[in-house]
């Protein structure tokens, strides 16, 4: 097992290329199954979640050629088999995505619950709802999920909370149903919107992605398709919000300025100088940080998976900030591990109340999941010593590179064995 070594202290400066969209890879790549032909898709990310989902479509019977690190060539006209065992899905949050997939494809689906990140109970109520709707019986055997149908029909669904994967799954096994499925309250994050680009892209009739309506009209067939997917919103936020908090200087390169409005909006309010252009931002701070407050919320509000990274920042805020995260029950997890370098922050059940400290103290640490893991990289990049980050398995779920391109911008980070 490896950890990160940084010694911080050092402003970061210059320029990072933003990779694929993790979010949005995770959900294209089962969508593919749904094709009658073979796919190519481009700027894919290189990290752990892509892998695992490229390992389970493989022994589903798709044929996979890796073009080079971020290309995949994917031939899906061999899959006939519908089962996702535990051990593929285990450390995989979008593994359920295979459920839409394969029941849209086979019109059954047998995979395990969901693995990735734990903070938060992940129940699939809203995505069994829309199955339901479509004309699949569901039940829960022996630990797995278990969809059929004999046929897919359009239906109405109405989610009951925004939820994105629920929104992924329906579009999922709706776009080959007969007839016309209304999803009302649905999800309107960017990845969903680059799914249905995908989809469409196929051959598939979907309407209203991006907003909290969405009309699908079923297709018979989906050709295959060269897709390239979106740059990643969150990877790019984070990497914002490390140049804020060791007062740099960052061009970020490949990146849409419209997905990053709100997080955009919060560094401004701390302090930050933002320039925007077609497919960059520059982010300047040469101060401490302003306090403010942030509350997490479905798109296109400050979005959850940037909720860790802004609190580490605002732990070197001048007063009191809150965080307040609507999204998740237990996203603070995480708190513990900051404190160790000498944050103050109390917690009470959705709310984080942060008393700003001049600078934080390097510590050993541990990544408690994905985007908390990235927050203990920020906090140590800002503060001065040499801190340990364990568990980094959680980090390389969803950011590429992240030791190379970090030390481009002239960070001191290594990665070593813990033997």
């Amino acid at each position: 097992m490896d950890k990160f070594v940084i010694r911080g202290g050092k402003p970061l400066k210059g320029e990072v290329c933003i990779s694929g969209a993790k979010n949005a890879a995770v959900a294209i790549l089962p969508a593919v199954l749904l094709a009658d032909g073979p796919c190519r898709i481009e700027n894919l990310p290189r990290i752990s979640d892509v892998n695992l989902i490229i390992r389970v479509m493989e022994k589903l019977g798709a044929t996979v050629k890796m073009v080079d690190d971020s290309i995949a060539e994917i031939d899906p006209t061999a899959v006939s088999l519908y089962t996702v065992s535990e051990d593929m899905a285990k450390g995989m949050r979008a593994s359920s995505y295979f459920l839409g997939a394969l029941l849209g494809r086979l019109h059954r689906a047998q995979v395990a619950p969901p693995g990735g990140c734990d903070f938060g109970v992940r129940p699939i109520d809203q995505h069994i709802k829309g199955f339901e709707a479509l004309g699949a019986d569901v039940s829960i055997e022996n630990n797995m999920v278990v969809c059929r149908a004999n046929e897919l029909m359009g239906g109405y669904v109405y989610l009951d909370v925004v939820s994105v994967g629920a929104t992924i799954n329906i579009m999922l096994a709706a776009v080959k149903a007969q007839g016309m499925t209304v999803i009302e309250n649905a999800a309107r994050e960017p990845h969903i919107v680059d799914l249905a680009n995908f989809l469409n892209s196929m051959g598939a009739n979907i309407m209203g992605a991006g907003t909290n309506v969405i009309k699908i009209r079923g297709v018979s067939h989906l050709r295959g398709t060269t897709y390239s997917i979106i740059p990643d919103q969150i990877e790019a936020g984070t990497y914002m919000v490390a140049a804020v908090a060791t007062r740099g200087d960052v061009l970020i390169n490949h990146v849409t300025p419209k997905h990053l409005e709100s997080i955009i909006v919060k560094l401004a309010e701390t302090g930050a100088r933002i320039e925007q252009f077609d497919e960059a931002v520059r982010i300047r701070m040469d101060k401490p940080p302003r306090r403010c407050k942030v509350k997490t919320m479905p798109h296109p509000g400050f979005p959850t998976d940037m909720q860790p990274q802004i609190t580490a920042l605002l732990s070197l805020a001048e007063g009191d900030s809150t965080v307040i995260e609507s999204v998740w029950d237990n996203r603070f997890r995480y708190i513990d591990e900051l404190r160790k370098m000498g944050a103050q922050i109390t917690v009470e059940g959705k709310r984080a109340e942060i008393t700003g400290v001049p600078c934080l103290k390097h510590a050993r640490v541990k990544a408690t999941d994905l985007r908390a893991g990235a927050a203990m990289v920020i906090a140590a990049l800002s503060c001065e010593g040499q801190s340990e980050i364990e568990d980094i398995i959680h980090i390389e779920r969803g950011y590429e590179n992240i030791v190379g391109k970090l030390s481009a911008l002239g960070a001191d980070i290594c990665r070593v064995s813990m033997d």
